[in-house]
């Protein structure tokens, strides 16, 4: 029985790189009935994939199962094959194997009997297994194998030429890094060697200058001494000119009434009285030098009542005001300029007040210190200190010999330009003073504390007078309305007192404002009062009707002192912002 089979490398085992020959052979086989298929054959398992493959149901044939089996296997590679399609496709030339080779050797010359002996015989022990595993795999290709070698060391050549010149240039740049390193390492050494240089220098120079210190010392203590005996010389010569001029008068009205009533005797005595009173000038005169060595004020009224203890009284009635009809002129704020700067204090200036007669001006500060300059050269004239904390207002005699000032250690002490020192100390105040002022005539002087009072002072005498208590809160000024017996005080209670100094009673008291009253300002005619608090708010006052005329916001900072010009019309404002406002 004859049966028509496919003979193709198909048929075989699949291998890598075999050739596929679609050629059909024909072979007899002789089929013994009396053998009995009774041959197993394992049933072919389908994948799952392919379970629907089958036409029908129908008896497979020879045919069908060779497909199928075909199809298995190709499926199989196909699965093992999966996890490589990860990778990217490439082309690659595979050696023949030996039976491909022979294959196209034959086909080539034409042999195809021997082509067909070859392969049957070939399939054949295939089939059987008689083939070795060496001829059943690929044999490597030398020659390939050789070139890929070959191109591995041309690619690691041009590796080792790339590293080269990464280190040549490696090494050119570490010797650039080396010269610049010896460069700066040399720079470094000179620079320490100047710098070791410098430093001695500064050592010597320090050195030098320290010896300086104690000579700038004597010189600024005789420079001070200097300008207070000038201060001073200036004092004893108004002083003695004003002794002459009134012994001078004294002697002509004495000498004219001694003519008229006597005669020859008269005129003798006439002049035994020129004499005496030229004796009595030449005195004077010795007594002002002697005065000078030993430092005596210049202003003698004072002393004198001081030797003699007598309780001052306040005038009676109040006195004329000396500006009331005079036309001052009006300050041109226009023209206003810094023309000169003080580097005055160690800390804050916290009061500033002109002298009555001179042209000067005295500071005092925080660093409780006070100071008196020369307006508007800014050469210091003396200095005082004394307090033990800060000092916080000063006011000149009005004679102009002495200065008071008010401190936070609960004090005011009086300074006589004369003999260099406080010649009294007022303390009976139990906190901080905040202001202090003297009266018109010279003998008393009023003073505000924290302690809510006010006090008057009898300066002759050192005592205390008055004590003005009403308010509640803390009197940050005190003050006396030009030419009258009457003190003004503003406080931390929102409220403007005014006081009789004779009776110590509360005259009138002004409200309006809406926090705490900083300062309190009349001008010289006495008809215009200015009151400033801790909003920035200014209001201006009718004494007589005790209402309020104008008020003027310069907030959101605090006003802190107010000062009217000679002419009363213009108002200054120190604000908190630094600033000084009209």
């Amino acid at each position: 029985m004859l049966e028509s089979r496919h003979r193709s490398a198909t048929d075989q085992v699949p291998y890598e790189g075999a050739i596929i020959n679609p050629t059909h052979y024909l072979e007899s086989v002789n089929l013994d009935p009396d053998d009995s298929d009774d041959d197993a054959y394992e049933d072919i398992l389908n994948h799952e994939e392919f379970q629907d493959l089958s036409d029908s149901d129908a008896e497979e044939t020879l045919e069908k199962a060779i497909r199928s089996m075909t199809e298995t296997v190709f499926l199989g590679n196909l699965h093992a094959q999966k996890p490589e399609e990860k990778h990217k496709e490439s082309l690659t030339k595979r050696p023949e194997v030996v039976d491909d080779y022979i294959r196209n050797y034959f086909s080539s010359k034409g042999l195809m009997k021997s082509l067909d002996a070859f392969q049957n015989e070939w399939y054949e022990l295939q089939q059987k297994g008689s083939l070795s595993p060496e001829d059943r795999h690929v044999v490597s290709d030398v020659y390939i194998k050789s070139q890929e070698l070959a191109d591995s060391l041309q690619k690691l050549r041009i590796d080792v030429e790339n590293y080269k010149e990464i280190a040549n240039k490696a090494r050119a740049t570490y010797d650039k890094l080396r010269k610049e390193r010896d460069f700066h390492r040399m720079h470094h050494k000179r620079v320490v060697q100047e710098k070791n240089r410098l430093i001695g220098d500064i050592k010597r120079l320090k050195k030098h200058y320290e010896a300086y210190e104690p000579t700038l010392k004597s010189l600024r203590n005789r420079y001070e001494i200097a300008m207070k005996e000038k201060m001073l010389m200036k004092l004893e010569r108004d002083r003695v000119l004003a002794r002459l001029t009134i012994l001078e008068g004294s002697g002509a009205n004495t000498t004219t009434a001694a003519t008229a009533t006597v005669g020859g005797v008269a005129g003798s005595a006439s002049v035994a009285k020129n004499d005496k009173l030229g004796k009595e000038k030449k005195n004077a005169s010795s007594g002002m030098v002697s005065n000078k060595t030993k430092g005596f004020s210049a202003v003698p009224a004072l002393p004198k009542k001081a030797h003699g203890l007598k309780e001052s009284i306040l005038p009676i009635e109040d006195r004329p005001n000396i500006y009331a009809n005079m036309e001052l002129p009006v300050g041109k704020i226009d023209r206003l300029k810094q023309i000169h700067s003080i580097n005055a204090h160690n800390m804050a200036v916290s009061s500033i007040k002109f002298h009555p007669k001179k042209m000067i001006l005295a500071t005092v500060s925080d660093d409780k210190f006070w100071k008196m300059w020369a307006f508007p050269s800014g050469e210091l004239i003396m200095s005082g200190e004394g307090h033990k904390d800060w000092i916080a207002d000063c006011d000149f005699h009005p004679k102009g010999a002495h200065l008071a000032t008010a401190s936070g250690d609960g004090t005011v002490k009086i300074w006589d330009f004369g003999k260099g020192l406080a010649t009294l100390t007022l303390s009976d105040h139990t906190q901080a003073v905040w202001a202090c002022t003297f009266h018109d005539q010279g003998d008393f002087l009023a003073s505000c504390s924290m302690d809510h009072t006010a006090k008057l002072w009898d300066i002759n005498t050192g005592k205390c007078r008055q004590t003005f208590r009403g308010h509640a809160d803390s009197v940050n000024h005190v003050g006396f309305i030009p030419f009258t017996n009457t003190l003004y005080t503003c406080s931390g209670d929102k409220t403007l007192s005014l006081w009789d100094a004779r009776t110590g009673l509360c005259s009138q008291t002004l409200y309006g404002h809406m926090n705490a009253i900083n300062h309190v300002s009349f001008s010289l005619k006495g008809d215009t009062v200015a009151s400033c608090d801790t909003d920035g708010i200014v209001k201006f006052w009718d004494i007589r009707n005790v209402s309020e005329l104008n008020s003027i916001d310069f907030g959101p900072h605090s006003a802190n002192k107010l000062a009217f010009d000679p002419s009363g019309n213009i108002l200054a404002v120190a604000s908190n912002d630094g600033l000084a406002k009209t």
